[in-house]
């Protein structure tokens, strides 16, 4: 027997992926991060640490696999211990695992791998997936040994899955970090790769972010700067969730929490739902006149834009037991939608009544839907120093998720998407159109400076014997 060493040479974030041990894994982010050399350095790292083990590495269409994730296997997959056969798109190792290429073109094409068994499933480009595809095939993790069983996935934001990604593993958690999935126990980990990470393409095309920085600005920043927070047709082009400007305020709308000084003015905004979420946002303003939403109540419950069907009393005695123990001796203003003053057509009276009986008071919001929808822009745009005129706590996770997501109605181009997830978003108007500001031009923020420096390489030496 003959002991050989497989070298591959792997950026400090490939080697992140392939050391991750969380159930599902999402590798991605910008152009160009070595996203799917990642995924095929860690299938064959692990089809050679685990004999028999089975794998499954998904793309879209076949064309796309054929000239990516195979065509690149066959360049460094090593021959002494593996073979690929073309009429079963498979590669074959001596110690029995064997590593499966598919696609799923179609929503049914699902269905091909009813009854098949993987230890691990890879989706290369996620966001090329609907989610009912990727919930179907991750029900084919499953078996008997005791191999790690995971699900790990390599993307670029955009395409038809980008919300359901986006909800899945970015909102409102922390990058590199594991989550646990409150209702499923899953282990949930999101990676970020940029260009910067990959060396080895900054060192062999140094002009490969030149020509990133010369697309139209969503693709560049979905591209280049790996941006979450875009999307076609999107309401608040403004909107920035950069975790590098969260301590410094700058070019981002999402900062870390300060306890908030007690002469700030303070306001809560209310958004009635029932089978549709309810919402409750609490807001401060300094004497610059600039807002905070600091705390945030939505009656939601899980699924996204699904109500949790609270009566107007109990949402009122859980935002009077939040203000009698945080807001202790503040005052408060409280601003709603005026619809809550309508008659419910029973003997408890209107919403605004019912809470009144609670000791929860609110004036009459403006309920001028263009006029609001302006007041959100000029509070996002960014001035000359970056700053914007609202922010937002990294605590307002739902906020933090919807606002960005909202769409242009497509028959009144000018207007919000009503059947969007935008509750949160029309409590935000009735705040604003109390506290209005002037027209701001929003600044653009300027490109980030890249450097092959930023990034270190990592060795990994596996001993295997053939």
């Amino acid at each position: 027997m003959k002991c050989e060493k497989l070298e591959l040479e792997l950026t400090r974030t490939q080697a992140a992926f392939v050391s991750a041990e969380a159930d599902e894994v999402l590798f991605g982010g910008a152009a160009g991060g070595g996203k799917s050399y990642g995924q095929l350095a860690d299938a064959l790292l692990y089809a050679l640490k685990y004999p028999k083990s089975r794998q499954l590495m998904l793309r879209k269409t076949y064309p796309e696999l054929e000239h990516s994730l195979i065509l690149t296997s066959l360049e460094f997959y090593p021959r002494s211990v593996c073979r690929y056969t073309s009429s079963d798109k498979k590669w074959r190792f001596l110690n029995g695992s064997v590593i499966e290429f598919g696609f799923c073109a179609a929503k049914t094409d699902v269905i091909r791998y009813q009854g098949a068994e993987y230890d691990v499933v890879r989706f290369d480009e996620l966001t090329h997936f609907t989610e009912d595809q990727y919930t179907y095939l991750i029900s084919r993790v499953r078996g008997v040994n005791p191999y790690p069983k995971m699900v790990k996935s390599s993307t670029n934001p955009g395409g038809v899955g980008h919300a359901w990604v986006k909800r899945r593993f970015i909102d409102g958690f922390e990058p590199g970090k594991i989550h646990v999935d409150a209702e499923t126990g899953a282990k949930r980990l999101f990676i970020p790769s940029y260009v910067t990470d990959n060396v080895f393409l900054m060192q062999a095309d140094g002009n490969y972010v030149n020509r990133l920085r010369q697309l139209p600005e969503k693709e560049r920043r979905a591209l280049l700067e790996g941006e979450w927070d875009i999307y076609d047709g999107q309401v608040f082009a403004e909107w920035r969730n950069s975790t590098v400007g969260r301590r410094t305020r700058r070019w981002t709308h999402v900062i870390e929490p300060f306890d908030i000084p007690k002469e700030w003015r303070r306001y809560r905004a209310f958004d009635f739902g029932y089978a549709k979420p309810f919402a409750v946002s609490w807001y401060a303003v300094d004497n610059d006149g600039r807002a905070y939403n600091y705390r945030e109540l939505y009656g939601c419950t899980g699924e996204p834009d699904v109500g949790v069907r609270w009566t107007a009393q109990r949402i009122a005695e859980k935002i009077r037991e939040i203000e009698d123990g945080e807001e202790a001796g503040l005052h408060i203003t409280g601003i709603a939608d005026p619809a809550i003053w309508n008659s419910t057509g029973t003997a408890e009276g209107s919403i605004a009544e019912m809470m009144e009986r609670c000791g929860v008071y609110f004036e009459k919001g403006k309920h001028d839907r263009l006029a609001g929808k302006m007041q959100v822009h000029y509070r996002l745009a960014f001035d000359d120093e970056g700053l914007p005129m609202i922010y937002f706590f990294e605590g307002c996770k739902n906020m933090i998720r919807t606002l960005p997501q909202l769409m242009y109605d497509p028959t009144r181009p000018e207007d919000v998407d009503t059947t969007g997830e935008d509750h949160l978003y029309d409590e935000l108007k009735y705040f604003l159109m109390s506290n209005p500001i002037a027209t701001r031009v929003c600044e653009t923020p300027p490109p980030a400076e890249y450097s092959p420096l930023d990034s270190d390489r990592i060795n990994i030496y596996p001993r295997f014997v053939v």
